[in-house]
Formats: C-alpha cells, sequence, structure tokens
C-alpha cells in the first residue's frame, strides 16, 4: 500500500456537517478526467517521436547503403589502379637502380684510368730494370756463373 492510498482513507468523502443529498465523489474518475488531455497530448508526442525514429533509422539505413557502395567503388577503383602504381614504383626503382650502377661504373673506370697511367708512368723503369736484369743474368751466365 502506498502513502497515497493510506492518506486516502482518511479524506472526507463529503461535505462536512449534516448528511446531504447526492452522488459520492469519484476520485478516480477526476483524476482521469484531469489527466486525460495531458496523457492524449503525450500519446501524440510518443507517436511523433516514433515516426521521427522511424525516419531517421531509414536515413541511416540509407547513408550506410551510400557508404558501402562508395567504399566498394573506391576499393574497386584502388585496385584498377594498383598495377599502374606498382608499374611507376619499379620504374622509379629501376631508375634509381641504374643511377648507382652507372656511379659505380664511373668510379670504376676512373680507378682503371688511375692504373693504367700508372702503369704507364712505370712500364719504362720497369722495362729498364727488367732488361738490366736480364743482359746481368745473360753475362754472368756466359761466364760460368749461376743465375
Amino acid at each position: 500500500m502506498s502513502l497515497r492510498d493510506f492518506l486516502e482513507r482518511f479524506r472526507p468523502a463529503g461535505t462536512p456537517g449534516a448528511s446531504a443529498t447526492g452522488v459520492p465523489v469519484d476520485r478516480r474518475a477526476e483524476r482521469a478526467a484531469e489527466l486525460e488531455p495531458a496523457l492524449a497530448q503525450l500519446m501524440d508526442v510518443q507517436e511523433e517521436t516514433a515516426r521521427i525514429r522511424a525516419t531517421a533509422d531509414a536515413a541511416a539505413a540509407s547513408v550506410r547503403r551510400d557508404a558501402a557502395r562508395e567504399a566498394a567503388a573506391l576499393v574497386a577503383a584502388a585496385r584498377e589502379q594498383a598495377p599502374g602504381v606498382r608499374r611507376q614504383v619499379a620504374e622509379s626503382c629501376l631508375r634509381k637502380a641504374r643511377q648507382e650502377a652507372e656511379a659505380i661504373r664511373a668510379a670504376g673506370d676512373r680507378t682503371a684510368s688511375v692504373v693504367r697511367r700508372r702503369a704507364r708512368e712505370r712500364m719504362p723503369g720497369l722495362v729498364d730494370r727488367a732488361v738490366t736484369d736480364a743482359l746481368r743474368r745473360a753475362r754472368g751466365a756466359g761466364e760460368g756463373e749461376a743465375p
């Protein structure tokens, strides 16, 4: 039993004093009559809320479908462009590798050029030493000396 029901027992059923003829007061009917317009308005608001929610759900579903289609189109476009992008990246890598190979080849050519120049510079002296050594050995061998 709620406090309201408990207190309702102590409320007078009629006006104090001598008994009068009349219809007893129907408090429930009074409350229902008083609350009915407000509850009717609340029902209208609840129905409008349900309509708004249904509209929003439909709009959200449409947005999700559109987003899914757009995502699928983006993925398809990316897959279509992937070979071209890979080819561009490969060409760029190949170009860099060729440049590096050319730089290494050029460095090798410079080193070989330095070696050839040194060989040309040293060759006459080495030939003279070799000829001198060969002549000395030849003279020594002709005189009976061991080489």
